[in-house]
């Protein structure tokens, strides 16, 4: 896959979140929207970022900011995750990786000397229109919401 640019129609997607509802990138229509990959409910790192995401939620709402999560884990999977950590905002179940490989998120990744493909923990901003606004490739989860919330206070 190509990789996306800042400016560009974000991809279409069409997926369940935790409860089973299909969204789709239409219904965050002049909303901007941030959209987050990570690799797995439950994990430690996973855990923080969705939870952090959570914290900042009602600042973001008030700016007009939804928040969609997305990995590979299943529907049922994300409920439990989304119920355990009291998470407010929709987690996309891509098992498929359609969305994940349309983002540009589904990497060769290495740990322990072997290599691997799955998914590298990225953020994309999406404006009103659905285009592309900023991309945040290789995310540490640590200071991430602060720096989304940053940028996002500069595409004003």
């Amino acid at each position: 896959m190509p990789a996306l640019k800042v400016g560009e129609k974000a991809p279409d997607f069409s997926l369940p979140d935790q409860t089973g509802a299909v969204r789709s990138l239409k219904d965050f229509k002049g909303k901007k929207l941030i959209l987050y990959f990570y690799p797995k409910d439950n994990t430690s790192g996973c855990t923080k970022e969705a939870c952090a995401f959570q914290e900042n939620l009602g600042v973001l709402k008030k700016k007009g900011v939804e928040v969609i999560g997305v990995s590979a884990d299943s529907v049922t999977s994300h409920e439990k995750f989304a119920n355990k950590y009291n998470l407010q905002f929709p987690l996309l179940s891509d098992e498929k990786k359609s969305m994940i490989k349309a983002y540009n998120a589904w990497k060769k990744k290495r740990m322990y000397g072997k290599e691997y493909m799955g998914i590298e923990r990225t953020t994309h901003i999406i404006d009103e229109k659905g285009k592309i606004a900023h991309i945040f490739p290789k995310v540490k989860v640590n200071g991430h919401v602060e720096e989304v919330s940053n940028v996002l206070e500069e595409l004003k």
